[in-house]
């Protein structure tokens, strides 16, 4: 099997150890990190980047984002005409470092924008932090009861204007690809912060099924060839096929 990866650059440790152990072929292209703070022109740069693959006559079996949901980056984006788009059923990057979008519910479900840290965070932005992602793009309530239903934007709603005062500074821990030198430094700044430092045990489990090509349903949404992702903003399926 041929894939193609396009994955944010906060997870590149961890792509590269997963897809130097996939027995597929895997070609991977990377998005700088930075890119979140947009979320119009993320989903405008991972079209593209979607469409490109599509057209390549390498004929790829199979898409593959390392995005979650990020900020509503990711829906609306569009297969292409022959290849399907398989991405985590996520909401953004924690779930994915996490390995399990149970485990995300678990650490994070009074808080969805609890700020964290990672190896990829912590050596490719300019905050030891993550900053929150733009969820709703501005929007109003009455806006978001419009697009997405009452249920989904009530959920949409107090997820964006959640910002408790958190004593805690969490950093999503990956034995495999993470140095105590840098878990080191980043409780150094925490401490610094005034903060306590939580270590959260994270997994490559997701990272790696998808580089496998295992796309369990539970998991994993698989976009047929001229279909869409459309965001359900619920903790199980998290995205769809629209």
């Amino acid at each position: 099997m041929k894939y193609k990866v396009i994955a944010c650059n906060v997870f590149l440790r961890e792509v590269c150890y997963c897809v130097a152990r996939s027995p597929h072929r895997v070609d991977l292209e990377f998005m700088h990190i930075g890119e979140h703070v947009d979320s119009d022109r993320l989903r405008s740069l991972l079209q593209e980047k979607i469409d490109e693959a599509d057209a390549n006559p390498e004929n790829y079996d199979a898409i593959l984002l390392v995005y979650g949901l990020c900020g509503n980056s990711t829906n609306g984006l569009k297969a292409g005409k022959k290849t399907p788009v398989v991405l985590p059923r996520a909401h953004d990057c924690a779930t994915i470092l996490l390995g399990d979008k149970a485990l995300f519910e678990k650490h994070f479900k009074d808080n969805p924008s609890l700020p964290f840290s990672s190896n990829g965070y912590y050596e490719r932005s300019d905050y030891y932090l993550r900053a929150e992602d733009s969820i709703t793009g501005g929007a109003s309530y009455d806006d978001l009861v419009k697009e997405y239903g009452e249920d989904n934007a009530a959920f949409l709603w107090e997820t964006m204007n959640a910002k408790p005062e958190e004593p805690r500074a969490m950093f999503i821990d990956i034995p495999e690809v993470t140095s105590d030198e840098l878990k080191n430094k980043f409780a150094a700044e925490a401490e610094a912060d005034n903060k306590e430092c939580v270590f959260l045990k994270g997994c490559m489990r997701l990272i790696d099924n998808l580089v496998r090509g295992q796309w369990d349903e539970r998991d994993f949404l698989v976009v047929p060839p001229g279909k869409k992702i459309v965001g359900k903003y619920d903790w199980e399926d998290v995205v769809d096929v629209g």
